[in-house]
């Protein structure tokens, strides 16, 4: 497969896709194709978890501030009853609220406790807050001590400078940072500069965000690949992340979407579409936060 480069010549944490996952900088395997939870209601939020599940995702993201943490534990739990899952074979991720940062300890406590679970793959602070994050961060190496988070990370730190304050103040390296990517802006200064870190990229709205999605489906350069290859535009776009060495959380209420979202693995694309994905950077956010 056309995987990013290996650890040894770049730093950059290398994908395997027969795992289908990353071995991140703290040593746990994470999955590299999950389904996030930006924006989904409570029945969306557990229905969605389920179905993604039962799909073949591993990889569930969510946050405090999306109000949706305790339906995706009734959703984890009602795959675990099923049989589906175990809690083990799911990695979970959610956020640290800017509001929280001053009592990040109490925080972390509260998300485990509506998640129902005994422990957090991964915790990330979801924005950059100069006045108390280090504070926050250092909340989560206490977590992570403790056996409550297993890996943590940053999310919408997209300044070299901003992220190296942090990781100058803290112990532990950021196993993950989740940035707004996609193919009009993909990140490339920040995950260059991270890989000295061990750290890897994360993509928040993949596919461009609500609102924005058709404007990268009818891209004629991704909906020609699209066609080439008999599959969605979603599905080369997603395809292409993973392919470049980013993690790909997709989000979808639908399950008939949930299941295309993870139907990427039965076709590759080509070096010549990989550029052509890549001449596609704009540099243009679809969001400001």
């Amino acid at each position: 497969m056309n995987e990013p480069g290996s650890e040894e010549a770049s730093g950059y944490p290398a994908f395997d896709f027969g795992s289908r996952t990353v071995k991140l900088n703290s040593g746990y395997d994470m999955p590299i194709l999950g389904l996030g939870m930006f924006s989904l209601t409570d029945s969306q939020a557990e229905n969605s978890t389920y179905w993604a599940l039962k799909a073949g995702f591993r990889l569930i993201d969510t946050a405090r501030i999306y109000g949706n943490e305790d339906a995706v534990g009734r959703g984890l739990r009602r795959a675990i009853e099923e049989g589906i899952v175990t809690r083990d074979e799911v990695f979970i991720t959610t956020k640290m609220w800017t509001s929280d940062f001053g009592n990040g300890d109490a925080a972390i406590d509260a998300s485990l406790e509506r998640l129902g679970v005994d422990y957090i793959d991964l915790m990330i602070l979801h924005h950059s807050q100069p006045r108390n994050d280090v504070d926050a961060y250092l909340a989560m190496e206490r977590a992570v001590e403790a056996g409550k988070l297993r890996s943590i990370g940053l999310s919408n730190y997209y300044d070299p400078e901003d992220f190296d304050r942090l990781v100058s103040a803290v112990s532990i390296k950021p196993a993950l940072l989740q940035n707004e990517t996609h193919p009009y802006h993909q990140s490339g200064l920040m995950k260059e500069h991270i890989a000295q870190y061990g750290t890897v990229l994360e993509s928040w709205f993949p596919l461009g965000g609500r609102g924005n999605t058709q404007t990268l489906f009818s891209d004629p350069v991704i909906s020609g690949i699209a066609g080439a290859h008999g599959v969605s535009s979603a599905q080369v776009i997603i395809r292409w992340h993973l392919q470049a060495g980013n993690i790909c959380i997709p989000s979808s209420s639908n399950e008939q979407h949930i299941k295309e979202d993870y139907d990427v693995w039965s076709f590759e694309l080509t070096e010549e579409e990989m550029a052509q994905m890549t001449a596609l950077e704009k540099d243009r956010r679809f969001a400001d936060y």
